[in-house]
């Protein structure tokens, strides 16, 4: 009798283990996915099967793709779990792909299909689509003009701002000469020493690179002196202590302590040195995103402006995600302190 208990005991436990494993695979489906997947899906009906207010090439094509997209995400949030497919990144991003359609329906409608926003000046989706097809040799010569002005000149930024942070937030007589400067002259935006920069440069491409990299130069040298004036005595007391030298203290104290507030620096100085590339093509150099959209405003081409935008802001956020990874990677040992 008691072995024929333990047997059912132990049937029974079986069951349960079974009945949860059975539970957590059906819990294993991602709502959110699905919610977005359902959401892509609705924008494609929206946009095939609701007539526009006046015809446009790509809306079957606007239509498909919003299809496509949402039937991906239902399949990766049925399948997805027990692919491991779902990652926690791609979990944290349910909402926006979510989000995501309803905000282009909503666009679709008040331009497309109603026509709420007068034109030329609000360009539906298919019309944005439509540049990218067309004009996408244009597009991608203008995307490549701008990186090989911006990366240069940025760098070229950074090895002078970061170089007089140091010696600024190092030695006293530097700061006596040096930190008035950057307060008189770091406030002035680049664009304003356009008209010297084309005088003194001999051609309109230096000019542009030498205003890009002061655009850098100067947050990057505030918030590194800052980061070095700032370090905390006791470390260089501590090292003095094991018989550092002044190179020691420079390169393995005071640089490592200061390098959060020169990260911070970094990323104040690209938004600056995008913008001032922006400035710069439109005036002098006659490629890249700025040209281009000093084009398109003229010849009212509003549909290939926001094309440009979009691709300028995919640029922007992928340097500055660029950043912020070289910023984990360098700073690991800090996580403990800081906020990622």
């Amino acid at each position: 009798m008691a072995s024929v208990g333990s047997l059912s005991a132990e049937a029974a436990v079986r069951a349960r283990t079974a009945g949860s494993a059975a539970s957590e695979h059906r819990i294993a489906v991602w709502g959110a996915g699905v919610l977005a997947g359902l959401a892509w899906l609705a924008a494609a009906a929206t946009t095939a099967q609701w007539r526009d207010v006046m015809p446009w090439d790509r809306t079957p094509l606007l239509a498909t793709l919003e299809a496509v997209a949402g039937g991906m995400l239902i399949l990766i949030a049925v399948a997805g779990p027990q692919l491991n497919l779902v990652t926690e990144k791609l979990r944290a991003l349910g909402p926006w792909l979510a989000a995501l359609p309803a905000m282009l329906t909503v666009w679709e409608v008040v331009t497309a299909k109603l026509g709420l926003l007068p034109l030329p000046f609000f360009a539906p989706p298919q019309s944005i689509l439509q540049v990218y097809i067309e004009d996408w040799h244009r597009l991608g010569a203008s995307l490549l003009a701008s990186v090989v002005l911006l990366l240069p000149a940025y760098f070229l930024g950074i090895v002078a701002g970061f170089g007089a942070g140091i010696a600024i937030g190092w030695s006293r007589a530097v700061y006596y000469w040096g930190h008035p400067v950057l307060r008189f002259i770091g406030p002035l935006p680049a664009t304003a020493w356009l008209p010297l920069a084309f005088y003194f440069f001999s051609s309109n491409r230096t000019a542009s690179t030498f205003l890009i990299a002061l655009a850098t130069a100067f947050p990057v040298a505030i918030l590194t002196s800052s980061g070095v004036s700032s370090v905390n005595s006791a470390y260089y007391d501590i090292a003095r202590t094991l018989g550092a030298n002044k190179r020691f203290l420079v390169l393995k104290v005071a640089i490592p302590a200061a390098m959060p507030e020169v990260f911070v620096g970094l990323f104040m100085g690209l938004g600056s040195s995008f913008a001032v590339l922006v400035v710069a093509e439109m005036l002098g150099v006659k490629a890249g995103f700025g040209y281009y959209l000093q084009w398109a405003q003229g010849w009212a081409a509003y549909a290939n402006m926001y094309a440009a935008l979009l691709l300028m802001s995919l640029l922007f956020s992928g340097l500055i995600t660029l950043q912020f990874k070289v910023r984990n990677r360098l700073l690991a040992w800090q996580k403990g302190v800081l906020r990622w």
